[in-house]
């Protein structure tokens, strides 16, 4: 059993002098803040991967928070968004849509012109803007002739009453729109008399 023991105790013996001791360390030591110095100065590094780009601050267009972004762009085309730290709403952070913005500027399946499918027809063909705007008024206006009340019978007191409204179409606002367009966008749903007025982020 002594024997034994012994043994194990020699197969297991694992001493270190003090000298190795301390040149383990200090290796170990130099690994770590060479790793640290690489990592800090690699091509990921956040002040590596925005050295000499333009940088402007803006909004996330997809809700209503308004998450502040920083987009980074190189000759005019983005390159990077992220997370404004400095943003008091959401300090850097940005949820799954925010972060994957980068997409919808930069995505070879955006839509950059006007495709119009005419009715029956089985494929799109492109159009101007200034056609897309005139049919747009058109559309606009032919429909509000249709559907146009200057009054209405109240069914509860049975008496008439100036409404001016139309109820033929709606408006949906959407949250990519800061405070002055809201402001003129409700203001010209309302000089059209639309009742139906909604807005994207509240639904």
């Amino acid at each position: 059993m002594a024997r034994r023991l012994s043994w194990k105790k020699e197969r297991f013996n694992m001493a270190v002098s003090r000298r190795e001791f301390l040149q383990g360390g200090a290796l170990a030591t130099a690994l770590v803040l060479s790793g640290k110095k690489a990592e800090a100065g690699g091509a990921d590094a956040p002040q590596m991967r925005t050295k000499g780009l333009k940088s402007s601050t803006t909004i996330c267009p997809f809700c209503a928070v308004g998450c502040g972004l920083v987009v980074h762009t190189k000759n005019g085309k983005i390159v990077n968004i992220e997370g404004d730290t400095q943003h008091p709403i959401n300090q850097g952070a940005l949820c799954s849509k925010g972060s994957a913005l980068f997409q919808v500027a930069n995505n070879d399946r955006r839509l950059q012109k006007v495709m119009y499918r005419a009715p029956g027809s089985d494929k799109f063909e492109e159009k101007s803007w200034e056609w897309a705007l005139e049919r747009i008024g058109q559309k606009m206006k032919e429909t509000r002739d249709k559907t146009f009340k200057a009054k209405e019978v109240n069914k509860k007191d049975n008496k008439e009453y100036v409404v001016n409204r139309t109820e033929g179409m709606a408006f949906l606002g959407g949250a990519g729109l800061d405070n002055e367009e809201c402001y003129l966008w409700s203001k010209f749903a309302r000089a059209m008399g639309v009742a139906n007025l909604e807005h994207q982020a509240r639904i």
